[in-house]
């Protein structure tokens, strides 16, 4: 699932819970999902995060060399 979509799902599970019309059982399954799926959203803007501090460094370090001639 991309973040995305898992973004759109969570959305989705407030909108029912934030509704009331869930039993306490189905809110209680929706809760647990909307955990997993905040998890699964915070790892993959943690993981891109250090992608672009990784490129970002590498830039950096272009940069400085080509001052640098």
């Amino acid at each position: 699932m991309t973040f995305e979509q898992s973004a759109k799902r969570l959305e989705e599970i407030v909108d029912k819970l934030e509704n009331g019309k869930v039993s306490l059982e189905e809110g209680t399954k929706l809760f647990e999902e909307g955990v997993m799926l905040v998890k699964t959203c915070y790892e993959a803007v943690d993981k891109t995060k250090g992608t672009i501090t990784t490129a970002k460094e590498q830039l950096d370090k272009i940069i400085s060399e080509i001052e640098g001639d």
